[in-house]
């Protein structure tokens, strides 16, 4: 049995939960967190360029793009040189929840790794970038979440 595989698969499960858990308190949902801080490191990309920073698709961009709007987190504005493109940027909600936002996934990481050692919590992330590394360059391409972005 796929040991490695299994206890991976329930641990993430677990913190996915947890992190959902903490982002509902804002009003995100799942996955909006990582748009934001991709927007929050650098406001006015276009979806093609937030795929690409995510390992996802467009339209799973989009998707989420959709809703975030409608929530006030974000708004779409043609390129000022390329009217084909659009670009996605913060609202002032959407800046406002950076604090917050960072805080509550530090204060996750703080509370699950709380038991380990700094030499374990640094091998920890040591092993975790290298599992990354190596399913990250077996996959063929970004992954395409549009189906499991609730409408």
């Amino acid at each position: 049995m796929p040991e490695f595989l299994d206890l991976h698969g329930s641990t993430s499960k677990a913190l996915r939960a947890l992190a959902d858990r903490d982002m509902r308190r804002h009003g995100l949902h799942l996955g909006q967190n990582h748009v934001l801080a991709v927007l929050w490191e650098e406001d006015g990309r276009t979806p093609g360029e937030m795929a690409a920073a995510l390992n996802v698709t467009t339209p799973t961009i989009v998707k989420m793009a959709t809703r975030m709007t409608t929530s006030g987190l974000l708004v779409r504005k043609r390129d000022e040189r390329d009217n084909r493109l659009v670009r996605l940027w913060l609202t002032d909600l959407g800046r406002e929840l950076r604090r917050p936002v960072e805080a509550d996934r530090k204060s996750l990481e703080d509370k699950v790794t709380a038991d380990l050692t700094d030499a374990e919590r640094k091998h920890l992330m040591s092993a975790l970038a290298k599992i990354h590394r190596a399913a990250t360059a077996m996959l063929d391409g970004p992954i395409d979440y549009t189906e499991a972005v609730p409408d």
